[in-house]
This record gives structure tokens, sequence and C-alpha cells, in this order.
């Protein structure tokens, strides 16, 4: 096996060079980065700020230069990405200047989307071509989870494994395998898809809403679908982006049937409207920048969104199969575009890929689909989708018809999910070493409990236990809160530690504010307050269960999911966690103990100035922001995470990586002692007064922001009874908490900002 990477290098500071230098930022590298200049370098990086890193003091961590002038900074680089022009020359001689300084073992790869390995290395030394991959990262970096891997024969093994693991574990990828083809998976397929997309809708007569409608939710495809997502790469880059694809596959190759630049495409290039860069292409904001506009297909003008629903697609009621069978002229777009990407895909394999689950992996993270086109086959039926090929005059595939007879793509064995392979055995697909994802779990057995329809307990193995929280985007309700008490109290009972975490895509986001706003609408005080306990009480089960709990946090934990999170012994966050005491967006404050567990955090905090006042102030700053981490390297530097937290780059090692936290702290495990906090009483709300007066009147702080301004204070300085010689019980604080929460609620503003978010999802300044 190599050395570990420690070092890297980038040289080529475009969007996809200066992104990949941040995200191995974000890895925990030093970084050089070089461009022609040393002002693009630094160009590239200052670009990186505020989208490409997790936190802006990353930046640090990557060097900037020139490579006419820095070349020696590659010396001590364990791993060299090239991205620069695709032009062949232009990479040879960058190859060839590399050589002179790159140390021995170091690994070399490029980021190039559309030339052939082997046509890279021609020129390249033997040692150089040993240590030479391909690594195809997808725009953005930090974002897209998609890493195609290129070997050529004479690749180390060993080379291609350490960055395999390297871009799984620390870059958080999900590392694909392909062969060396043009366009290598993801981007061959997804060119055809795209470039079906648009000639079939211009053939038919579609308005790109039209189209993006069918091509969007009922395949599980992103809502940008097709027309969006041309935007979204460039409208003067795709024409290349294909032409280029064209004139390397052979003349017999499906995509040579479509036009790469239509005339109407050359008309919006030569008009500027590119894309979203452009400041408008198939969509645009409209000169109220408030009002989404619409390409006409047809008259070359803009008009507003009107999010059209097709007859096709209402009649299907959303399923993929009866809209492609739908007579209308939208189901059959839907038919000329899927069926032929479907069966594009089953032509490829195994030119492109071993099996049908690598395309599916491929366009997963890379095209962000649900389900891949042999994952669609199956959902569809593959003797359907081959009827129906032959219906447009399509061929059907061979790959195709030996699914019909194997019975689909993917089947189940003995609890493991089972690929089709060309030459037609079905493979195990077992999840890898440090994977545990709750899918896996259901396909081999039962929970250990169902807690009705709101949340399951399993078995995570090695005296684990997990709870899985199954509402609507991990809500938490009435139902959700009954369900973590009994599920806590059995896992006490059964195992030795537990993980609160799920495959959702958010940890939770929140209490129920629908509930919520029916209790104070019918003026049910005495409901909201025990809704307020009952989620106060749950917290306290989890904070002093006699197990070390573990939240496995991913996506939103908002508000109270924030404050189940708080209350665990430990915390496990995917890098991309968004964490945040948010209430005052909805006109309330925390409610389930967040205020209390903030404060006893900023007492303890080493950055925060001593003073009686000085937690109170930073817990102030901090909820009545209602300030959202960007990142989990962010929350940790607000203190919604502990220094010794763990964060996870790799989404799929979540659930593994939390249980091996909670196995760590099972052993003479404690719950923590109840604490005391002394709070800063009178004097301190009037320091925190005046700081809430001047934001009123500099006009960053509405006339309701006030009111929830002034129940915060009462609650971070402990009320009437707040005295720093004084000391409080949590129990006492979160009295004041519940009394702040149900004041704030009975106010007309807040039930209106919870109102507007239910509605828009957008916060209410009110």
């Amino acid at each position: 096996m190599m050395n570990a990477i420690n070092r890297a290098a980038v040289i080529g500071a475009g969007t996809m060079g200066a992104g990949i230098a941040a995200h191995l930022a974000n890895a925990g590298l030093d970084v050089v980065l070089l461009d022609v200049s040393a002002d693009l370098a630094a160009a590239g990086l200052e670009r990186q700020k505020k989208t490409g890193l997790m936190h802006p003091s990353l930046a640090s961590r990557i060097i900037t230069g020139s490579v006419g002038d820095d070349l020696e900074l590659l010396a001590d680089a364990d791993w060299i990405v090239e991205a620069v022009a695709e032009r062949v020359e232009v990479k040879r001689q960058l190859y060839a200047a590399i050589e002179t300084v790159r140390k021995p073992g170091a690994i070399v790869s490029s980021n190039t989307s559309s030339l052939p390995l082997a046509q890279l290395t021609e020129t390249v030394s033997a040692g150089f071509a040993e240590h030479f991959l391909v690594t195809h990262f997808f725009n953005p970096p930090r974002q897209m989870q998609l890493l195609e891997l290129v070997s050529g024969p004479a690749t180390r093994s060993d080379v291609a494994e350490t960055i395999r693991r390297f871009a799984d574990i620390h870059l958080g990828k999900g590392v694909i395998d392909c062969k060396d083809r043009p366009g290598f998976i993801a981007n061959r397929i997804g060119c055809f898809w795209l470039a079906a997309a648009q000639n079939e809708a211009l053939a038919l007569g579609l308005s790109v809403e039209e189209a993006d409608a069918v091509l969007g939710a009922p395949f599980g495809i992103p809502r940008t679908a097709a027309f969006g997502l041309l935007d979204l790469i460039g409208i003067d880059l795709v024409p290349q982006i294909l032409e280029s694809l064209q004139k390397a596959l052979p003349a017999g190759d499906p995509i040579q049937a479509y036009e790469a630049g239509p005339a109407i495409i050359g008309g919006m290039i030569a008009a500027g409207r590119t894309g979203r860069k452009g400041g408008g292409g198939f969509y645009r904001m409209g000169a109220d920048r408030k009002t989404l506009e619409v390409f006409d297909l047809a008259t070359g003008a803009y008009h507003p969104a009107a999010r059209p629903v097709p007859d096709s697609l209402a009649a299907s009621g959303g399923d993929p199969a009866a809209l492609m069978a739908h007579p209308a002229r939208a189901g059959r777009y839907a038919a000329r575009v899927m069926l032929k990407t479907m069966a594009y895909a089953a032509h490829l394999v195994p030119e492109i890929a071993d099996d049908p689950a690598a395309v599916d992996a491929a366009m997963r993270l890379g095209y962000a689909w649900k389900q891949g086109p042999f994952e669609l086959i199956d959902r569809c039926g593959a003797q359907w989708v081959a009827e129906a090929l032959r219906e447009i005059g399509e061929p059907v595939p061979a790959l195709l018809s030996l699914a019909i007879e194997r019975s689909g793509f993917y089947r189940l064995d003995a609890g493991e999910l089972a690929v089709l392979q060309p030459n037609g055995p079905y493979t195990p697909m077992p999840e890898p070493s440090g994977v545990l994802t709750i899918a896996g779990l259901a396909r081999r057995g039962e929970p250990v409990r169902m807690s009705g329809d709101h949340a399951a307990l399993w078995d995570f193995g090695d005296g684990v236990g997990g709870i899985e929280l199954r509402t609507k985007m991990n809500v938490l309700n009435a139902g959700a809160l009954d369900a973590l008490d009994e599920l806590v109290a059995i896992a006490a009972e059964r195992f030795a530690g537990l993980v609160i975490g799920s495959d959702g895509a958010n940890f939770s986001v929140g209490a129920d504010l629908g509930h919520i706003l029916a209790l104070a609408e019918a003026g049910n005080w005495s409901a909201a307050g025990y809704l307020i306990a009952r989620g106060q009480s749950v917290m306290s089960a989890i904070k002093y269960a006699p197990i070390p709990i573990v939240g496995a946090v991913a996506g939103f934990a908002l508000g109270g999911g924030c404050e189940l999170l708080l209350h665990c012994a430990a915390i496990q966050a995917h890098a991309e966690s968004q964490i945040g005491l948010v209430e005052p967006r909805v006109g309330l404050v925390p409610g389930w103990g967040g205020c209390k567990e903030m404060l006893l955090r900023a007492a303890s905090a080493r950055q925060i100035m001593r003073g009686p006042s000085a937690p109170a102030i930073a817990v102030f700053d901090l909820i009545g922001s209602a300030t959202q981490s960007r990142s989990a390297h962010d929350a940790r530097n607000i203190g919604f995470l502990r220094p010794d937290d763990g964060i996870t780059m790799n989404r799929t090692r979540l659930l593994a990586d939390a249980k091996a936290r909670a196995l760590s702290l099972a052993e003479g495990y404690r719950p923590p002692q109840a604490p005391a906090l002394a709070l800063s009483g009178p004097s301190g709300a009037s320091a925190l007064r005046n700081m809430l007066e001047a934001a009123q009147a500099a006009g960053t702080a509405s006339p309701h922001d006030r009111l929830i301004g002034d129940e915060l204070i009462k609650v971070l300085t402990g009320g009437a009874d707040g005295d720093p010689l004084r000391e409080m019980s949590e129990e006492t604080v979160m009295n004041l908490e519940r009394e702040a929460f149900i004041a704030l609620l009975s106010t007309r503003e807040s039930q209106d900002r919870i109102r507007h978010m239910i509605g828009t999802g957008k916060p209410l300044r009110n």
C-alpha cells in the first residue's frame, strides 16, 4: 500500500481545479494551487471561500502560485491533480514539467472529462505511467459525490487503491471504477440524455416547462430536469461537450442521431443567453428580480413561468411507466427520452462498466438521479420496457433481453442485494467495510421494535442499537417524542450504546410546526405547554440515559432537531450538516432545553470572555440571530459540536462511525451529573436589552424581533430570580424556556411567522 496522502497539489485554478483544491483542504490536507500566473491562482482560491471551503479558516491550508515560478512547491506533494485545459499537448507538456519535480512514489492524476488516459500517457515515462490515473471530479467538487476513477494498463494497483480509499473516506466520494472510454460512465449516459431531451422537445413542440415537468419528479430526477441542468452547466458549454463526445464515438453510436447545437441554441448563445452564468438561459429572473421567466422555444421570447401539468403527467399519477405509455404529446416525449436513455445504458454494458450497478451508482452520484437507468428498468418492468422500445421502433439490447429471462437486473439473495452480470449470473453487492445503512439492515431482517409509524429500533451489532425516526423529514411530533422515550428505554435494557440516526436526507427539521400552530389557533395553551414539557422530558431522558447515546447527524438538524443533538452524549456529524437553533425565524425560542444546553457550553468554552454575563451574551448572539451552520466544521466553530465530536466526510459511513463512537464510550460509561447554572440576573439582562435596543434603532431588529429578544433574555439571565451568586437547576431554566415559548406562541406575530414558514418555507420579518 502507498504511503498516506498528507499533502496535495492542484494545477489549474479554474472552476474545477480551485474547487478540487478547496475540497482537498476540507479533507485536512495542505494544498498547493498553481496556475499560469499567481494572480489567477489567488483569484481561484478567493472564489472558493464562499462555497467551496467548509469554513473560511481552511483557506490557510492552500498556498497559491504560478507554474512558471513555483513548480518546485510540488516536490512535497503526495498527490498532484492536473486540471488544465482539455488539450492533449497542453497536458503532456505539463506532465513533462511535473516529472522534473515529482518525488518518488507521488501520484499524478488528471481531472479530464473527455480525453482517454491512453492518449494522455503516450509520451510519459514508465515510472510516471505507473503512478498516473484519471480522477474525474464532478462540479462542484465539494458537493457532488461522484469520482470516476480510470486506471491504465500500467497503473499500479496500490496507486489506484490509495486514491480510491482516500477519496472515499477523506473526500466523501462515491468512487466508481470506469473503463477508459469517451465520457467514461456518467457523462456518456448523461450527455445522451441531455441531447435527447433538448432535441426531442424541439421535435415534438414541447415547452421548456412541460419538458422539465415530465423529466423531473416522475423519474426521480432533480427538479432542474434537463433544461434547468443545461442552464446550470452552461448553454454554450454543452454543445462543445456533445460535439467532443460525438467526434470520439463511432458513427453508429446512438448519440450521433442528435444535433449537438440546434439552431435555437446557437441563437441563444449569440445573444449571450448562456444560462445562470450569463444571467439567464432557458430560465431567468424577470426585471423585478422576483418573477421567474421561461424561454419560449417557439417564439424566442420570455414569459412568466406557469409550471404547467401536462395531461400525460396528470393522468399517470407520477408513475413513470404510465407516463411513458400515455398517448399524449408529453407521454410520447417521456418515452422517446427515457426509453432511449435506458436502452443506451443497456447497450453500453460492459463497454463502459463491468455491470449495471456501476452505471446506476454513477448516475445517482453524478447527476443526482434517485434511481439509475437499470433501477428504472426494474421499476417499470424489464418486459414492459422491451415492448415499449419496440413500439417506438428501437432495438432491444441483449442485456435487457437477459434481464427479462432472469427477472430483472437486481434481486435479493439471502438478504443481500445482487446485480445481474452481462455474462448471466447475479453477483452479491455487500455493503463495503465501514458502511452501515438502515436499508441494508432492512434487507436482512426486521427491527428490534417498532414504535407505531414514528420510529424503529434496530440492532446495529456489537452491542449497539440504533433509533431511526420515520416521520416526514424526521419531524418531531408528539408521536415521535413518545417513540423516542419508549425506544431509548428499551435500548438501555438491551444495548451497551445507542445511535440516533437514519439513511434519510435530514436528521430532523425540528418540531411539528403545523401541530403547534393548530394548538395556538385553538387557544389550547395547556396542550401546548404539555407538548413543550414532554419534549423537555424526552431530551432529559436522552441526556441522562445509562448508556451513551450518539447523534448521527446529516442534512438539517434545526430547532428541536438541534436540541435533540445537544442532549446526546456525543455527536458524529456528516461534513455537510447544517445545524441551528433557528426558532426565532418562526417567532419562538428554543423550548426543549436548547437555551440551557448552549448556556452550559458557553460557560465552559475557553474562547468566551469570562464574567457572569459572558455566556448569556454569547448564546443570545447565537440564538437571537438564528445562526445555522454551513457545515460540520462551521458547527464546531459555532459550538453546536464539541471539540471531540466526530466529522464524517462520506455520508454512507456516518452510521458506522457513530456506532464506533458509541462503542468507544460504552465501557465504564456513566451518565453526566446534573449541572447547576450561574446566570447573570438583572444586570446581565440590562446589558442584553441595551444590545437589543441598539439593534432595533439600527434597523437590524424588527418590532417582533424585539419581543422575541426580550423573552430570550429572560431565559438566558434567569428571569426575576437570576443571580450569579445563586445557582439554578436545569429544571428551573427549562421552566423559563417553556414560559417564554408559550408567551411568544400566544402572539399574533409569532403565529404569522409560523404560518408563513409553513406556507412558503421562508421566514417572515414582522
